[in-house]
């Protein structure tokens, strides 16, 4: 005795439209997939590459020539009229004067500058977005929308009323150090440390923030079922699980203000005491910029941090823009 097969309905609103939406999507998500793994998209992708990379490949040839090379003939016609010399790096490292001392003090400025902001913003971005992600009190989500709103504030328009406020507030204080401290001088890197911790802020949290509340609330709440306070679970928790986005966001900070200009020359008073690196690549040019020879090369040398810092924190980076983009 033979049994036909029933077979059952299915509604059409429900079960069966929603496995046809999920055998769309997911076609649609291989054919997405396959056209930016293809071996065009590749080539496209190398051809912009090299379109990106041959001005800086351009001024790193430069930077070995001579002035009046340099000043006469493009890179490009190296082979018609060769020259090379390190006479370009040799009066940036070495060139100095009693109002700009050599190279290497503006290197322990930006170090200065740069590594304590990297610092500050991370802790404080990081211990904000937990507690807008998950400490619940009243205002947080118009806080985070005030934070998120702030991204779009340039900078340039808080210069001017954030040095007042140093000037009235900070500055008297730094002066009454000085006189009972003499050792510690007028000016020092606090200014700087506070404007671009500042300015980092709003980018920092916003980003944290979206990893954070990512975080299983599983975790958190077990970790409170076991005793935990917000201190521990920050600590032991979201801290340990977040090291990809805190590194992205450090490369990221770390890059901007190293090679940040505007504020260091509106917040550290020009001194060389104070001043970072890029000023003195500014002034490297000469008032009236007819001596870019020498900026070619102290462009190069300039290089050499963040491409250590990058490279190092390379794995971290990637992870960091790839967390969240997959679930599972």
């Amino acid at each position: 005795m033979s049994v036909t097969p029933i077979e059952l309905p299915v509604d059409s609103e429900t079960g069966g439209e929603l496995q046809r939406g999920y055998n769309r999507d997911g076609t649609k998500a291989v054919r997405v997939k396959k056209r930016l793994t293809s071996r065009t998209a590749t080539v496209i992708a190398l051809l912009i590459a090299i379109l990106w990379t041959i001005p800086t490949f351009g001024l790193f040839i430069s930077s070995f020539r001579p002035e009046e090379l340099i000043k006469t003939t493009g890179w490009w016609t190296i082979f018609e009229n060769w020259g090379w010399t390190l006479d370009n790096y040799s009066e940036v490292l070495l060139s100095s004067s009693a109002s700009a001392p050599q190279l290497g003090a503006y290197f322990v400025n930006s170090l200065a500058i740069t590594i304590p902001v990297v610092v500050f913003a991370t802790v404080i971005a990081s211990m904000a977005a937990y507690a807008l992600a998950w400490i619940p009190f009243k205002g947080a989500g118009w806080i985070f929308i005030v934070i998120f709103a702030l991204q779009i504030v340039p900078l340039q328009m808080a210069l001017i009323p954030l040095l007042q406020m140093f000037t009235t507030f900070l500055l008297p204080i730094q002066q009454a150090v000085h006189d009972i401290i003499p050792i510690i001088p007028e000016q020092s890197y606090v200014q700087v440390w506070i404007a671009h911790t500042i300015f980092g802020l709003p980018l920092a949290i916003f980003l944290l923030h979206n990893f954070i509340s990512e975080i299983p609330g599983e975790l958190i709440e077990a970790a409170r079922v076991d005793g935990a306070n917000h201190g521990q679970i920050f600590l032991r928790i979201i801290l340990p699980l977040s090291v990809p986005i805190l590194a992205s966001f450090a490369i990221f900070q770390f890059l901007w203000v190293w090679n940040d200009l505007l504020v260091a020359l509106v917040f550290s008073g020009g001194t060389p005491d104070v001043a970072p690196l890029t000023q003195r690549l500014a002034e490297l040019t000469g008032n009236r910029g007819q001596e870019w020879q020498r900026l070619t090369a102290a462009a190069f040398i300039s290089l050499i941090v963040p491409l250590i810092v990058f490279f190092s924190l390379q794995r971290y980076f990637v992870r960091g823009l790839l967390a969240g983009a997959t679930k599972g």
